[in-house]
């Protein structure tokens, strides 16, 4: 049973004429992508979507679904993966290197939707968390880090020798904290680092947690 593909069929299912909505990245936002774009070729659905990633908006274009940007439209509905859950619906999200642009959409959408299955499921939040940092503060920004408790690393590509570089151009540091007692705040300390563009933890604008499990969907 491929638990994404059911939940991500499930919310694609809910989506309504004459919305604006956030297209996610990764794994389960894929099928959300796919779901969406057969509803716009069967049924005629009419939306404009505003993707996070270059992976999510070369999908839509497959799709042909309508794309607009967030600087022309307010978004009413985002539906995104995570990579962790935890019981007060913190997100750790980044995996994919798009965290940054994704929460600039997700925390602006009048409805934010996670759709995950129950492997993402924890109890504390605990992966390392990825930080975006302008290239040229990488040293200093993994010496903060280091000073704060982390265990870090530069993220590198596999595609190539060297740093994975995001859309935006930048570097990713994962930085492994342990498990995470306050992510809120270790959200906040995390971003006033200078030359840190954003970081993977989501403490705040998660409307719906939607989970896929082997006993059907479940909404937290």
């Amino acid at each position: 049973m491929n638990l994404k593909k059911m939940v991500a069929y499930k919310v694609a299912e809910e989506i309504k004429d004459g919305q604006v909505v956030g297209l996610g990245t990764g794994s389960t936002a894929r099928y959300f992508i796919e779901r969406v774009g057969m509803r716009i070729q069967k049924e005629e659905l009419d939306i404009l979507a505003v993707p996070t990633s270059y992976q999510s908006l070369f999908l839509a274009r497959d799709w042909e679904i309508p794309i607009t940007s967030i600087t022309q439209h307010d978004i009413d509905v985002a539906v995104d993966g995570a990579d962790e859950v935890d019981k007060d619906l913190n997100l750790l999200k980044g995996g994919g290197a798009a965290h940054t642009k994704e929460k600039i959409i997700d925390y602006s959408a009048s409805e934010f939707i996670v759709i995950i299955d129950d492997s993402k499921l924890t109890d504390k939040l605990e992966r390392p968390v990825p930080v975006e940092v302008i290239p040229t503060s990488s040293r200093l920004v993994c010496e903060e880090l280091n000073s704060m408790g982390a265990k870090v690393k530069i993220r590198m590509s596999d595609a190539k020798d060297g740093p994975l570089i995001t859309d935006n151009g930048n570097f990713i540091i994962d930085a492994d904290f342990g498990s995470i007692d306050d992510p809120s705040k270790l959200e906040y300390e995390i971003n006033n680092i200078p030359g840190v563009l954003e970081n993977g933890i989501f403490s705040r604008g998660v409307d719906r947690v939607i989970v896929g499990t082997k006993d059907g969907i479940m909404e937290l």
